[in-house]
């Protein structure tokens, strides 16, 4: 073996080595806020359900390619037709998806930054060119300036996450109506956190097949563990991003999960409006903090920046002296001083904004 892997290096594309890796590490907390999930697990109840189910299944078969059932139960509670449904291990499997079928080399792809990081990523890795638009100010989205970007550059697809990831920020109502008419560009619309707030695109289905709708189970329906998303998009188009898609992408129990959140909405609906209250718990208590900004958010998660005291140093007191995990975001562009702290239950957030006026030396 050679010592520092130079000849398959070589192999790899240059713009691909460039980029830095989608990684976390995420050491263990008493609170662990840092990756905007749950704070509650699957109903025991609910998982009884599915285990049960799962056991009667025969595990050496391989899960239905598409499961009709579970495609009917998704049409009816999204609103959209079961073959315009696509089901994927994630929600992230499902963006690489859509980018590998519509990008070819040097095709251009447009986004607000900051960002979720994966859409650069996987733009880089399929030949594609990245155009980020900065948000305005509070990071709000400059609808305005993407579409200028975008017709510019001739971009094939843009990238719209709202409420963004990391900022908390939701678009503007009559915003993708706006990239659709005024863009040819096929509009990747994002909604991994969409339960907690913020207008939806999933009306302009039916009007436009230059639109794919993302969902996923991970944050409102608590089942990041067993990795559940859909795209919605014109079955025309849904069966061209079927072909970027592994076969037999998700598993037997995942799909018996999916199915079972479904019937059990009532139960998860009550826990995201549990979570925009202390969403906003968290957040007055903060705003209220010298020296310390809290950005407003539609997420389950709530941005803040620092100044007083340096971010880094605030989040490794968090963990080091009061056991809370927060995301440390401040060494991205834009993210200066800034840190991401994911909604959790009340107690959680009272003692982060505990802790936070302990840090910033706020008398009570």
């Amino acid at each position: 073996m050679s010592s520092d892997g130079a000849e398959g290096l070589a192999l790899i594309k240059p713009a691909v080595r460039a980029q830095s890796a989608y990684t976390l590490s995420a050491p263990v907390a008493r609170r662990k806020l840092n990756q905007n999930e749950s704070p509650w697990d699957m109903p025991p109840e609910v998982k009884r359900e599915v285990l049960e189910a799962v056991e009667r299944a025969p595990w050496q078969r391989y899960p239905e390619f598409a499961p009709p059932a579970l495609l009917a139960e998704l049409a009816l509670h999204y609103g959209w037709t079961a073959d315009g449904v696509l089901v994927g291990n994630g929600s992230n499997e499902l963006i690489q998806a859509t980018l590998s079928v519509a990008l070819e080399s040097g095709d251009v792809v447009v986004a607000p930054t900051p960002t979720f990081s994966l859409y650069r990523l996987l733009t880089t890795v399929l030949g594609g060119r990245y155009r980020p638009v900065p948000l305005g100010p509070d990071f709000a989205f400059n609808v305005d300036e993407l579409i200028d970007v975008a017709v510019r550059e001739r971009a094939r697809v843009v990238v719209l996450n709202s409420p963004n990831n990391p900022t908390g920020s939701a678009l503007p109502a009559g915003a993708v109506e706006r990239v659709l008419e005024e863009t040819g560009a096929l509009v990747v619309c994002d909604e991994a956190y969409q339960e907690f707030g913020g207008p939806t695109a999933l009306p302009l289905l039916a009007r436009s097949s230059r639109l794919v709708v993302l969902r996923t189970f991970s944050k409102a329906l608590g089942m990041a563990g067993l990795r559940f998303g859909l795209a919605l998009a014109h079955p025309a188009v849904a069966r061209e991003i079927a072909k970027g898609k592994l076969p037999y992408n998700v598993n037997v129990v995942t799909l018996t999960a999916a199915a079972a959140a479904l019937r059990h909405q009532a139960v998860l609906e009550e826990r995201v409006r549990e979570v925009v209250a202390n969403r906003q718990r968290l957040a007055t208590r903060l705003a209220a903090l010298p020296g310390l900004t809290a950005y407003p958010s539609a997420a389950n998660f709530v941005l803040i920046r620092l100044q007083a005291v340096p971010a880094r140093e605030v989040f490794r007191r968090l963990l080091d002296e009061y056991g809370i995990l927060i995301r440390d975001v401040s060494g991205a562009s834009g993210l200066e001083q800034c840190l991401r702290i994911s909604v959790g239950t009340a107690e959680d957030m009272d003692a982060v904004a505990d802790a936070f006026e302990q840090i910033l030396g706020v008398a009570r």
